[in-house]
């Protein structure tokens, strides 16, 4: 007989299961409720893992401090400060690599919490203040906070 893999095995029809241990008179058993969407819980997961790190934490307190980039990238910007932070000044208060620096903020980018803006050559980092709003009010609702 083929061997089946999971993803192509139909699932079983829901049975009632005999609880392990019966509920004490008067306590009632767990309230059903709609639960966590696939998607939802997605972005919830991206928005925890990109806050899990240290460094991304620094690098978030960082953009929310600093207005507009005071590196090489500042002196070569002709007309109004960019707003965000350079990955220049972000390697080099880390001390990292631009690669290690790039991962970071890929992993804060695509969880939403910070945007991007090129200019020329330059692209400059800034927290995404709703987003950010957004995902830590939505993990506190999840929790009850």
């Amino acid at each position: 007989m083929p061997e089946q893999t999971r993803d192509k095995t139909p699932s079983a029809p829901r049975q009632s299961q005999a609880s392990c241990c019966p509920l004490p008179a008067g306590v009632d058993p767990l309230p059903v409720c709609a639960g966590l969407g696939a998607d939802q819980a997605a972005r919830l997961a991206a928005a925890a893992k990109a806050l899990s790190d240290p460094i991304r934490l620094r690098m978030l307190a960082q953009m929310t401090a600093a207005q507009s980039c005071r590196g090489p990238a500042a002196a070569g910007s002709a007309g109004a400060q960019p707003q965000g932070v350079c990955v220049c000044e972000l390697q080099g208060l880390h001390g990292l690599a631009q690669s290690k620096v790039s991962y970071h903020l890929k992993v804060l980018r695509e969880a939403g919490l910070i945007r991007e803006t090129r200019r020329g050559k330059w692209s400059f980092y800034a927290v995404d203040e709703a987003a950010a709003r957004a995902a830590l009010a939505e993990l506190g609702n999840l929790l009850g906070l």
